[in-house]
């Protein structure tokens, strides 16, 4: 496989049109909701599916996600329980870019060769390894081109040599923070974000995506002039906790994920 034929490198080929990103964690609360929930986003108009692999330390994450992660937890979900979606994704039918977000530590426990060739063999496309600095992605960067695979890069607020610097090594999508701190649903977006997603933008030759705090579809309209691609993560996993237990019931199921899919078919339009 080489990374020309990366479902992200195609989908992005056509920078016209604005791309919609949800994230939810995998598992929570089961692995079947999260299959018929991802299933209902792809046909909401959802075009990259980020999916969080549970983690005891979550560091880049707020409460409603570190809640997501726990719920999944409990069900001892794991990067394995992960991969498996995927190829099930993949086998029924599933062609939107898959994307799994991990802390470094998971990756290096399973082992960073192994988890690229898995990665690839499962039908993912890249992985949001938040916690993994540039200076030190060397052996994930070489392992994901092998197969491959994009290690998708983060940047936050900072000075334009870093953002510089990220940006140049930039593949797939460039993940822009929109605010400093963890994720979250936010009421407010930062009044210099346009100028920042400007500065990103002239850094690099990958496609931009920009998230964390976006949870509004009158967010999603505000930043998509400055970006590729909107990523909408806390907002959705909070309906999520909302009918948690609706979730888990076989009979209450459809229900439940048809509200979440009604959510997310309201912010990909903004996208429209």
């Amino acid at each position: 496989m080489t990374v020309a034929t990366n479902r992200i490198d195609r989908l992005f080929e056509d920078r016209s049109r604005k791309r919609f990103i949800p994230f939810i964690t995998v598992g929570d609360p089961t692995i079947e909701a999260t299959f018929q929930i991802v299933t209902a986003m792809v046909e909401a108009g959802a075009d990259v599916i980020e999916l969080g692999v549970p983690y005891s330390d979550p560091l880049a994450d707020g409460p409603t996600i570190q809640r997501a992660s726990q719920r999944a937890l409990e069900n001892r979900v794991s990067i394995s329980d992960a991969l498996k979606l995927v190829a099930r994704l993949r086998e029924t039918g599933v062609e939107a870019s898959l994307v799994l977000f991990s802390y470094v530590n998971p990756v290096f426990q399973y082992g960073i060769e192994r988890f690229f060739a898995d990665l690839a063999a499962h039908g993912a496309d890249g992985v949001v390894i938040p916690d993994l600095p540039i200076e030190e992605n060397g052996p994930a960067v070489e392992a994901a081109k092998k197969y491959g695979i994009h290690v998708i890069s983060l940047v936050a607020p900072t000075s334009e040599s870093r953002i510089k610097k990220i940006g140049e090594q930039a593949t797939g999508f460039l993940y822009c923070v929109s605010s400093l701190g963890v994720t979250g649903a936010r009421t407010d977006l930062r009044d210099d974000l346009a100028e920042f997603l400007q500065k990103v933008k002239s850094s690099t030759n990958a496609p931009t995506a920009v998230g964390f705090g976006i949870s509004t579809p009158e967010q999603v309209r505000a930043v998509a002039p400055h970006t590729d691609g909107v990523i909408v993560g806390s907002a959705i996993v909070q309906e999520i906790e909302r009918y948690n237990e609706q979730l888990k019931d076989p009979e209450l199921m459809p229900e439940a994920v048809g509200k979440i899919k009604t959510f997310v078919h309201q912010l990909a339009s903004a996208l429209q």
